[in-house]
């Protein structure tokens, strides 16, 4: 027997078994049943993503799912953060997914890898890069050659990273997942077929599978040979499942995605239940009908940074930051109720996991409070503008090369007198300023798309449009959710031309050149803070007295806030904060000047104020 060592891009090194020892490992399926050489096991899975929990914390979220009695994990892959820009990739530090898969290895837990290219997630764009955007009459998952370029260009960088790791190599991936409920989508079987032979030819030649509703129109638009097919489900187990069964009855019954609780939008009340009591039903029923299934979410982590998605069907609705998801594990990674429930359920079923079930271990950081502070720095969005650039009319900010963040659009309106102003359209919150005053605010989400302009001079008339964005949207017939303004914008009905743009895409470099001042000021502003801490833990970071905006801490992007709730807090991960001085940057697009701030022990997600 020979050992053979290969390093990943990141320089860590796994060893990987060859020969005799490999040509006994096999993950397969057999009479309607998964196998794991040669016997037949039943996959109890939980979904965790890398992305959403920072790495030090990697390992104790895993052993949670060995401790709640899992004998899998399951993860999507983010395109946008591994190739933010085209053919520049990224697999460091939080995305280094070849260690969090190694880790999980050492855990004893095998793993289902989700590589999208789309990924859905409550995840911005679904997990598709900005980028592809600045191509105007671009179709995304079907055969649209430019779409399926872009696609082969990651995917062949994801083979590199993974393949190896598959459970027939002497890694412990077990199944890859073939595009992601692709039939609520569409229904295109050659982009289906085209998805699965890229799979196979960047190297993945194990198991591959697909998941759905379970619904026939939904399976069959879906499905596509090669793959086996799992349903998405949060209840009626005793519906679903012989449906499935009905519709594959020679593959095995698994739910691909168990709703264990669910995800909040900004400005409604939270979703789903603390109560374990509709869980263990469901699950219960799936235990006794030999099913497998995966929990989504066990741990649902954060969606740091500008990464928070949104859905849009009749209303633009943007997802809050947290992911909480009222999952077994919180958002800091502390043992629920439900947690201890499903436990003890699971319990009586070790015989599919490789042991008894493993102590919970320790949380890696105490939760910690911090006392309330004022930011002691200002400085004004409109006194750090960049250099602009001159389009003729608006255009979205991804065809100037922009992602993320805010985007002003400056024009002139003198002679033209009172007249409506009709944006085509704002995406997502749109400040009007007449020479530099405010004189009024534009919602999406509120399909508010025009305003009366009063008092308008006839010499001098600036006019300003502060473009403010939330998640694009994740799921569904809209996915192209381009950001800024996205078509024109019309004045009296005339179409206004002759503008500046001005790119403002809240990243280091716009934060770095900044130009802070003592004296508060009002406006849109970002406001700095610095605290002290004798301990460093996890806290939950207060922003309830601030409007709507973002926030970093120690020059990284923690999260967006929102006033109107239902997520009052952000999670401020131990592991992120230093002992001795910490900074806070605090950009408010609302304005109304500095306000108090304060780490809280426990999280605030379920407070309205609108």
């Amino acid at each position: 027997m020979q050992e053979i060592v290969h390093a990943n891009s990141s320089g860590c090194m796994s060893a990987s078994l060859k020969s005799d020892a490999l040509s006994t490992r096999v993950f397969s399926t057999r009479e309607g049943s998964f196998v794991k050489d040669g016997k037949k096991v039943r996959i109890l899975s939980g979904e965790l993503h890398y992305f959403r929990i920072p790495r030090e914390y990697w390992r104790h979220r895993l052993k949670c799912a060995r401790a709640m009695g899992l004998n899998t994990i399951s993860t999507y892959m983010p395109w946008n953060l591994h190739e933010p820009h085209p053919g520049k990739f990224n697999f460091q530090d939080m995305l280094d997914v070849r260690a969090f898969i190694d880790l999980a290895r050492e855990e004893k837990l095998m793993v289902i890898l989700r590589p999208g290219p789309y990924i859905c997630a409550e995840w911005d764009f679904g997990g598709l890069p900005p980028w592809l955007l600045a191509i105007p009459d671009i179709r995304v998952r079907c055969m649209d050659e430019r779409w399926l370029t872009a696609v082969q260009g990651y995917f062949r960088r994801v083979g590199l990273e993974c393949a190896e790791l598959q459970y027939q190599r002497g890694g412990p991936v077990i199944m890859v997942q073939v595009e992601n409920e692709y039939g609520a989508y569409g229904n295109d079987r050659s982009y289906m077929n085209y998805m699965v032979n890229l799979v196979r030819q960047v190297g993945f030649d194990g198991l591959l599978y697909t998941c759905d509703w379970a619904k026939p129109a939904n399976m069959n638009a879906g499905e596509v040979s090669g793959a086996v097919t799992v349903a998405n489900f949060g209840s009626r187990a005793h519906e679903q499942i012989p449906a499935l069964r009905i519709l594959r009855p020679d593959q095995p019954a698994m739910c691909g995605e168990f709703w264990a609780g669910w995800f909040d939008t900004w400005g409604a009340p939270r979703k789903g239940s603390d109560d374990p009591a509709p869980i263990l039903s469901e699950l219960q029923w799936m235990l006794a009908n030999d099913c497998s299934f995966n929990f989504y979410m066990f741990h649902g982590g954060t969606s740091f940074g500008l990464m928070a998605g949104a859905n849009h069907y009749e209303t633009y609705t943007p997802t809050v930051s947290s992911y909480d998801y009222r999952a077994p594990l919180d958002e800091a990674g502390r043992p629920c109720e439900k947690f201890h429930a499903i436990r003890k359920l699971l319990a009586s079923y070790q015989g599919d996991c490789e042991g008894p079930l493993s102590e919970i271990p320790a949380a890696p950081m105490p939760l910690i409070s911090i006392p309330g502070f004022f930011p002691q720095e200002s400085a004004a969005l409109f006194d750090n503008l960049p250099v602009p650039i001159e389009i003729p009319q608006p255009v979205p900010m991804e065809a100037l090369g922009q992602s993320y963040g805010l985007i002003l659009y400056r024009t002139e309106i003198a002679g033209l007198g009172d007249q409506e102003l009709r944006l085509v359209e704002a995406h997502d919150f749109a400040q009007v300023r007449l020479n530099g005053n405010l004189v009024g605010c534009l919602d999406r989400g509120r399909h508010e798309f025009r305003l009366d302009l009063k008092n308008v001079p006839c010499d001098v008339a600036q006019l300003d449009l502060l473009i403010d964005t939330m998640g694009r949207t994740n799921f569904g017939s809209k996915l192209l959710d381009r950001k800024g303004i996205t078509d024109r914008v019309e004045y009296g009905g005339l179409t206004l031309m002759g503008w500046k743009a001005y790119r403002l895409p809240l990243d280091a470099a716009m934060l770095s050149s900044l130009k802070y001042q003592a004296d508060d000021c009002g406006g849109p502003a970002f406001h700095r803070a610095s605290f002290i801490l004798d301990m460093i833990g996890d806290t939950f970071l207060d922003l309830s007295a601030w409007g709507r905006g973002v926030v970093w801490i120690n020059d990284r992007c923690l999260s967006r806030f929102w006033s109107i709730g239902p997520q009052q807090t952000c999670f401020l991960p131990g592991s992120w904060l230093r002992k001795g001085k910490n900074q806070i940057v605090v950009f408010d697009a609302e304005g109304g000047g500095r306000k108090a701030l304060a780490g809280l022990e426990v999280p605030v997600l379920g407070k309205m104020q609108r």
